[in-house]
């Protein structure tokens, strides 16, 4: 599973932080930061979600107001 976070998207409401630790408050930017992450292009951070975590992260991308989280299956449609 593959979990993408569009950062410029990001309002800072930290939702993401409180479902899934692959997200942490970054207070000085306002803004979470998706750990475990590589930038693409425009901000956008790409993560393998760990075995065993996908549930806590589908969730995470969910719950985030302004849809900045998409959550992608092995197939690589997108879940989220």
């Amino acid at each position: 599973m593959r979990i993408e976070f569009d950062r410029d998207t990001c309002i800072g409401m930290f939702q993401c932080v409180d479902e899934w630790d692959g997200f942490e408050k970054n207070l000085d930017a306002g803004k979470a930061d998706l750990l475990d992450s590589e930038e693409t292009d425009d901000d956008v951070f790409v993560a393998e979600v760990p075995e065993g975590e996908e549930f806590e992260a589908e969730f995470a991308g969910r719950v985030c107001p302004v849809d900045a989280i998409k959550v992608y299956d092995d197939d690589g449609e997108q879940i989220v």
